[in-house]
């Protein structure tokens, strides 16, 4: 089992709940059937039971959502891209809702690499750039610092990578 970096006490997971530091490297992806809504601008643009989630060791899982179930007119494309060593290249999109633009808010990858496929037709975003995020009716707290798109709950444990400090994980 991967362990924090010294100094950092990993948080022992209670009855229901998950720790980031069980989660594999390279990532895995999970189906999951939990009621996924997100809220932008006041308007419902995402709403499903069909998201994906990506765990990753010290990262709060990162929920992927199918772009069929994304109010269409939400989605823009933006300029540039990403590269991940486990799932390809990411394309940026911009997220637009009742008169709000979140820029580069969510990500995709077009053509993912073997063993991330089911990532296909799926979007990733920021849930620190929507109103809401919620998982089961549970608002999600943003995983920190930007970089990541880390969705936090209270059933997944860390301590998580993101924060200042924590680069080298």
């Amino acid at each position: 089992m991967p362990q924090p970096p010294p100094g950092i006490v990993r948080t022992e997971p209670g009855p229901g709940q998950e720790s980031a530091w069980d989660y594999p490297r390279p990532p895995a992806v999970q189906p999951s059937g939990k009621h996924v809504v997100v809220t932008l601008g006041g308007v419902v643009i995402i709403d499903t039971r069909s998201a994906l989630r990506v765990l990753e060791t010290s990262h709060p899982p990162s929920w992927y959502l199918p772009i069929t179930d994304v109010l269409a007119q939400a989605v823009q494309p933006a300029t540039g891209n990403s590269y991940c060593e486990w799932k390809g290249v990411a394309q940026y999109l911009d997220l637009v809702a009742g008169g709000i633009r979140a820029e580069r808010a969510a990500w995709h990858y077009p053509e993912p690499v073997l063993g991330f496929t089911a990532l296909r037709d799926h979007l990733a975003l920021y849930p620190a750039l929507m109103d809401s995020c919620t998982v089961d009716g549970e608002v999600v707290v943003p995983q920190e610092g930007g970089f990541y798109g880390g969705w936090i709950t209270g059933d997944v444990v860390g301590p998580f990578k993101g924060a200042p400090g924590t680069h080298g994980w």
